[in-house]
């Protein structure tokens, strides 16, 4: 039925078209899934930062969406304060580690834009920037660097590294 020609012919039709198909259509694959992963990371890091939002909300005596310092805090009130902003760098750092590289392609770098932007949103609120040279002890340096550039960039002013 099929001769030993046919069978060479067919080796070499999948050798010239099939393998290389099939590796094109893995490749694809692979960077589907990656951006797809890369999507996913996006969300669960927008949704973070909805959560944190939320306790925002929930301490409107802070008036932590206002750009002046929030005049007369008592005590506990500092103390909310700065355990929002701890919540608050932590995520940013998580971000920065998750989502920033150097060499972004256009869709990470969109992404990342949105977190440049919430950054130097905060950076501009005067409790949150006075706050930074203590809030940023400990964390990942890089990270640190990069929001007192964000930081200079912003207000003018370099912050201090520890």
């Amino acid at each position: 039925m099929f001769d030993r020609d046919f069978w060479e012919l067919a080796s070499y039709i999948v050798t010239v078209i099939g393998l290389p198909a099939a590796i094109a259509i893995f490749l694809f694959e692979q960077r589907k899934e990656r951006a797809n992963e890369e999507d996913e990371v996006y969300q669960l890091l927008a949704n973070a930062y909805n959560d944190f939002l939320k306790v925002v909300i929930d301490n409107p005596d802070l008036r932590l969406r206002s750009k002046e310092p929030t005049p007369d805090l008592t005590p506990e009130q500092r103390e909310r304060m700065l355990a929002i902003f701890d919540l608050l760098i932590s995520l940013l750092e998580r971000a920065y580690l998750t989502a920033w590289s150097p060499d972004m392609t256009p869709a990470q770098a969109r992404r990342w834009n949105s977190w440049e932007d919430f950054m130097r949103e905060w950076i501009r609120r005067d409790d949150f920037y006075f706050r930074l040279p203590e809030l940023l002890k400990g964390e990942d340096p890089e990270f640190a660097d990069y929001l007192r550039r964000l930081a200079a960039d912003e207000r003018g002013t370099p912050i201090a590294a520890p």
